[in-house]
C-alpha cells in the first residue's frame, strides 16, 4: 500500500480580529477566516508550527500596545468626535488563505468628504483604527467644494494623531490619492502652486497642510471605490452627509483664496 504524506498543519495567528488567538483551521464556523472577515485593520498570519505562531502573536501584540501608547488619538475642537464599538460584520464569500500580515502597527484611516451642492454646504467624515481602538471625526463648512472636503478629511485625521507614526489612508477621491502618490501636489508646490504656465493649482492652502503632515508621518495612500459597499467608506460618507445638513456650519475661510 502506498502511503500518502500527511498534509502539513498550519496555525493561524490573529492579533486583531473578532476573536484574537491561535487557530488550527482556516475555514469553518470555528476557523480563522470568520474572525477577520469584515474586520477593518485585521492582523493575521499563517505558520507551519504552533511555536512560531505563538511567538509572532506575542511580538505583534507587544508592538501594537507600544504603538497605542505612543500614538493616542486626540480630540478635535472643530470636529465632532465619538467612540463607537467595533462593528462585527461577516460575509459569505470565500477569501484566500493569508500569506502575510494584512496590517501591523499602522493607524488605519478612512476618510470621505463632499457637498450637497458643489460648491455648497460641505462635510467630511473620518474613521481611525488602531488595534481595538476606534475613533470617528466629522466636521463641515457652510460653503465649500467636494475636493476641499476630501482633502480636509485626510488632514483632520492626520492632525488628530499625537506624534509621528505609520499611517495607511483610504480615500475614494482620486484627486487626493493621485495628488500625493503621483507627486502632483509636490510638483505644484515647487512651481509656486502653478499646475502649468497659465493655470493655478486649486486648494493650495489644504495641499500645503497635507504635504506637511505627510512629512511628519509615514503615510501610505490607497484609493477605494466609493459607494461599493465598503463598510468603513460607507460610514465615512454617512458622517460627511450628516454634516452638510447642519445649519450651524462655519465658513470655509480658505475657499476662494489663491
Amino acid at each position: 500500500m502506498i502511503k500518502t504524506p500527511m498534509a502539513r498543519i498550519k496555525f493561524y495567528a490573529i492579533v486583531h480580529g473578532l476573536k484574537p488567538g491561535i487557530y488550527t483551521e482556516w475555514f469553518g464556523a470555528h476557523g480563522a477566516e470568520v474572525q477577520i472577515k469584515g474586520f477593518a485593520g485585521a492582523v493575521y498570519k499563517a505558520f507551519p508550527a504552533r511555536a512560531e505562531a505563538e511567538a509572532w502573536f506575542r511580538k505583534q501584540g507587544a508592538e501594537t500596545t507600544a504603538a497605542q501608547q505612543r500614538m493616542p488619538f486626540l480630540s478635535e475642537e472643530a470636529s465632532t468626535e465619538k467612540k463607537t464599538p467595533r462593528r462585527k460584520k461577516q460575509t459569505s464569500s470565500t477569501s484566500p488563505e493569508p500569506q502575510a500580515v494584512v496590517s501591523g502597527g499602522r493607524v488605519m484611516i478612512y476618510a470621505d468628504g463632499g457637498c450637497s451642492k458643489n460648491p455648497g454646504p460641505g462635510g467630511y467624515g473620518v474613521i481611525l483604527l488602531l488595534g481595538g481602538d476606534r475613533r470617528e471625526l466629522s466636521g463641515g463648512y457652510a460653503h465649500t467644494t467636494n475636493n476641499r472636503m476630501e482633502l480636509m478629511g485626510c488632514i483632520k485625521a492626520l492632525e488628530s494623531l499625537d506624534g509621528p507614526c505609520p499611517v495607511s489612508v483610504y480615500s475614494d477621491s482620486q484627486y487626493v490619492v493621485n495628488g500625493i502618490t503621483k507627486g502632483w501636489a509636490r510638483r505644484w508646490k515647487s512651481n509656486n502652486w502653478m499646475r502649468n504656465r497659465d493655470e493655478e493649482a486649486e486648494n493650495s492652502d489644504l495641499w500645503e497642510r497635507l504635504l506637511a503632515l505627510c512629512e511628519k508621518h509615514d503615510v501610505q495612500f490607497h484609493w477605494v471605490r466609493g459607494h461599493s459597499g465598503h463598510p468603513e467608506n460607507e460610514r465615512c460618507d454617512e458622517l460627511a452627509v450628516a454634516m452638510t445638513r447642519r445649519a450651524d456650519l462655519p465658513p470655509d475661510s480658505g475657499y476662494g483664496k489663491k
